[in-house]
């Protein structure tokens, strides 16, 4: 049986350690931050971890415990912009700088997360 691309990347470790990281510069970041509740960080660091797992061939736990991930939907609320697009991205970037995964790993991933950030933009520039 072939290993699925969340197995290949590193199973939920490595999801961790993504979302971790990548939430890690939230906190500090003036234009993300106030997206992102303090006392909801751990939150968000789960269900952000859970929908990727799930994304990339792991356990459905996001489904289970929050249905179809309705990604636009449950985005639309907050002002995204491309500068919080772009903001987004490079934290994302930095976060996944640091973890080892093959090349053609990384390239998937990081396709999907560019494609995903830009379908969230919801707001003019201004």
């Amino acid at each position: 049986m072939d290993e699925s691309l969340y197995e290949e990347m590193g199973g939920a470790p490595f999801f961790k350690q993504l979302v971790t990281g990548f939430y890690s510069g939230i906190v500090n970041d003036p234009v993300l931050s106030p997206m992102y509740p303090a006392e909801d960080i751990d939150g968000a660091i789960h269900r952000l971890t859970m929908f990727l797992t799930q994304y990339w061939g792991g356990p459905t736990t996001y489904s289970q415990e929050r249905g179809h991930p309705r990604l636009r939907m449950r985005h639309n609320e907050f002002p995204i912009n491309s500068e919080a697009r772009d903001r987004w991205l490079g934290l994302m970037s930095e976060s996944l700088s640091k973890l080892e995964l093959a090349p053609h790993l990384r390239d998937q991933l990081w396709t999907y997360l560019v494609t995903a950030a830009h379908s969230l933009v919801n707001q003019p520039d201004n």
